[in-house]
């Protein structure tokens, strides 16, 4: 696992956009980090091992901070550009927090489409107006066009996506997904 996450540092700090991680690949380095930690507790503290053991993991931390902070900073600019990102190179736990990171993005951009329109609007108005539901689908859906008239989809069972409310209840209605709660 530490050449896995080895390359995945060196590959996300090599290229400008985001590298692809496997769904599972922070569950799988949480494993791994308990693995180390476990082994450690039972050696001698003076030993050789030990201390190899406790070396690598401040190197594994060290390694996963830094990867975590570079998609971090990717994963929030095309949240912020309200670019589209293919889910595909997203863990599940990235996929998700982008999610409810894109509707506050969204609300953001319309207040400042209103003010550099003239219109004074309330923060309050946009989030009703820019309300999106966080669905995981439990079957594939073809694309669709939103109440926002931006086209969503295809969609695969098991996808997550943001959609806007009234998307969201027929597609919930029709059994098609289910809602995710953030709260």
């Amino acid at each position: 696992m530490y050449d896995t996450l080895y390359t995945a540092w060196l590959r996300e700090g090599e290229n400008l956009e985001l590298q692809r991680l496997s769904k599972d690949f922070f569950e799988k380095l949480a494993e791994y980090i308990g693995r180390i930690r476990r082994e450690g507790r039972m050696l001698d503290k003076k030993s050789v091992k030990a201390k190899l053991i406790a070396q690598e993991l401040l190197n594994v931390k060290q390694l996963l901070r830094e990867l975590f902070m570079l998609r971090l900073e990717k994963l929030v600019g095309c949240a912020g550009s309200l670019e589209s990102l293919d889910r595909g190179l997203m863990t599940l736990e990235e996929e998700k927090m982008l999610g409810e990171l894109r509707p506050a993005f969204e609300r953001f951009h319309a207040f400042f489409k209103d003010a550099s329109r003239g219109k004074v609007s309330r923060v309050e108005e946009i989030a009703t107006s820019a309300k999106r539901v966080l669905l995981r689908f439990t079957q594939d859906v073809p694309a669709i066009v939103g109440a926002d008239l931006k086209v969503y989809g295809p969609f695969l069972v098991e996808d997550v996506a943001t959609l806007p409310f009234e998307n969201s209840k027929v597609l919930v209605k029709h059994g098609v997904a289910m809602e995710i709660e953030t709260r």
